[in-house]
């Protein structure tokens, strides 16, 4: 197994984790498991009250990466400024890809999710799977969009609503 990778990330960086969204690397620590000795990121989850451990040599693997760039982060405005894409397919199925576009932590893709599902007040009530996919996905979004502008998460909040609101004018 080669470690080429591991130097990418290091004790205080923020990272995302694609199916838990933006977390702080608190530390690198050696484990032994099963007998074999394992490099392994601590990584915190602050308003999950969550700490995950990962192999340094599969962080990569995994799809853990870096902070989106400010520039990804005008993409992912840009992107929630678009006309909503529903398809016609059935609930179930846009459900799961829904899924796998909020648990892919590519942000572009968590701000589609975000814009596809998005209702303004004179729109149809949404269904109880649909607002929690929307909030998993307003959630995330609005993670990264605060660690990235170093702001807080209300700060990012209306970053995101005013994009939103700005849409349905």
């Amino acid at each position: 197994m080669s470690k080429t990778k591991k130097a990418e990330f290091r004790p205080n960086d923020y990272v995302v984790y694609p199916a838990h969204g933006v977390g702080k690397i608190m530390s690198i620590e050696e484990q032994e498991i099963a007998g074999i000795p394992l490099e392994l990121f601590v990584i915190s989850f602050e308003k999950d009250k969550m700490t995950l451990r990962v192999p340094t040599n599969k962080a990569t693997e995994i799809g853990m990466r870096s902070l989106s760039t400010p520039d990804i982060v005008s993409k992912a405005m840009a992107t929630l400024k678009g006309k909503a894409k529903v398809k016609r397919a059935m609930w179930s199925r846009r459900a799961q890809e829904y899924e796998q576009k909020i648990n892919s932590g590519d942000l572009i893709s968590i701000a589609e999710v975000v814009r596809d599902l998005h209702r303004t007040d004179d729109q149809r009530e949404q269904s109880y799977s649909e607002r929690q996919l929307y909030e998993a996905a307003l959630e995330r979004l609005t993670r990264e969009v605060a660690a990235v502008a170093g702001v807080d998460e209300a700060g990012a909040q209306k970053q995101v609503d005013e994009v939103l609101v700005s849409r349905a004018a």
